[in-house]
């Protein structure tokens, strides 16, 4: 599958499926005679594996020690199962806060008529006090 296709299929522009290859996230595409990328199943398991990563927030740095990581083999398996970890524990503190956020926005908009009442009315009782 060439670059266009692929980065449709996992919406992402192909400048950051070559970027992502120049850092050694994925593995290096084979070129065709033209020249051009052309994707095999195994480097879009690895578009796919790095999208997901980046999708839950991981950095580029992680990412690039990850994929160092796993290139080293199964001796690294216990250290790259503690990256995804941590990974997975700031991205559930972030659900968290937005979670959080997000109980503060309903009970905000739940109440906004009153709230908007009081503004009023306390706009109103100082004005009479001024005059």
């Amino acid at each position: 599958m060439n670059i266009d296709a692929v980065s449709k299929k996992f919406d992402l522009t192909k400048d950051t499926l070559r970027y992502w290859e120049r850092l050694g996230l994925l593995p290096p595409v084979e070129r065709n005679q033209s020249g051009y990328r052309e994707y095999s199943e195994h480097d879009m398991n690895w578009v796919f594996y790095i999208k997901v990563l980046r999708n839950a927030g991981m950095t580029i740095e992680a990412l690039i020690e990850f994929v160092k990581l796993y290139r080293e083999g199964k001796q690294t398996a216990t250290a790259r199962k503690t990256l995804l970890i941590d990974q997975r524990k700031e991205l559930l503190d972030k659900i968290a806060a937005i979670e959080k956020t997000v109980k503060y926005l309903n009970f905000k908009i739940d109440h906004f008529e009153d709230h908007t009442l009081n503004y009023e009315k306390e706009k109103l009782a100082y004005e009479e006090e001024t005059k």
